[in-house]
């Protein structure tokens, strides 16, 4: 990958910062405007520029699709956003209703299944799972669907209350993640 040059870094930049700050991707127009080019036309050649050698990737007829790349973007898998809904206790239950309190990335091929709308997280609690290489603090990805199978660990609800035994899961219903281009 040829480095960009110093004009070129500058507009990187730029579009890198409006896009932490939480705004959408800077038009032409605006990148024109921040750095006192003539006409949008210079801009386009920057970002020509910069997609040619692999730091920007676009949509092709979709405004504002701009997105920042890495280089490390073709050795990473698919990455899913999971809600993680509060915490499990590893050995005895708890009584505790828990609402979903954020997400966690996790790259798709890491986790053995095919995630769907059902998968969800947990923070372990307790040492009782060490058997089983799971530690307090630990973060369990789990699946609500059907009956478990013979040797499966899964989080139960007994008698309303949390806990881990091998028995059906039974967990509200599940809210999607909203995810953020980097």
């Amino acid at each position: 990958m040829t480095e960009p040059t110093k004009a070129q870094r500058r507009v990187l930049e730029f579009i890198q910062g409006e896009m932490q700050a939480g705004r959408p991707a800077p038009t032409l127009r605006e990148i024109a405007g921040r750095f006192g080019f003539a006409g949008h036309r210079a801009a386009a050649g920057h970002l020509a520029a910069l997609k040619r050698k692999g730091f920007i990737a676009t949509d092709a007829g979709k405004a504002r699709s701009l997105r920042i790349t890495s280089p490390l973007h073709k050795l990473r898998g698919r990455i899913m956003d999971i809600p993680l809904f509060g915490t499990i206790p590893a050995g005895f239950a708890q009584d505790k209703e828990q609402g979903a309190e954020g997400c966690v990335s996790v790259d798709v091929e890491s986790l053995g299944f095919k995630p769907t709308r059902n998968t969800f997280a947990l923070r372990v609690t307790g040492e009782s799972m060490i058997g089983k290489h799971i530690l307090d603090g630990d973060i369990v990805v789990l699946e609500h669907g059907p009956e478990p199978r013979h040797g499966d660990t899964v989080a139960a609800l007994i008698d309303g209350e949390t806990g881990n035994p091998i028995s059906k899961p039974k967990i509200p219903s599940i809210p999607t993640c909203s995810r953020r281009r980097n």
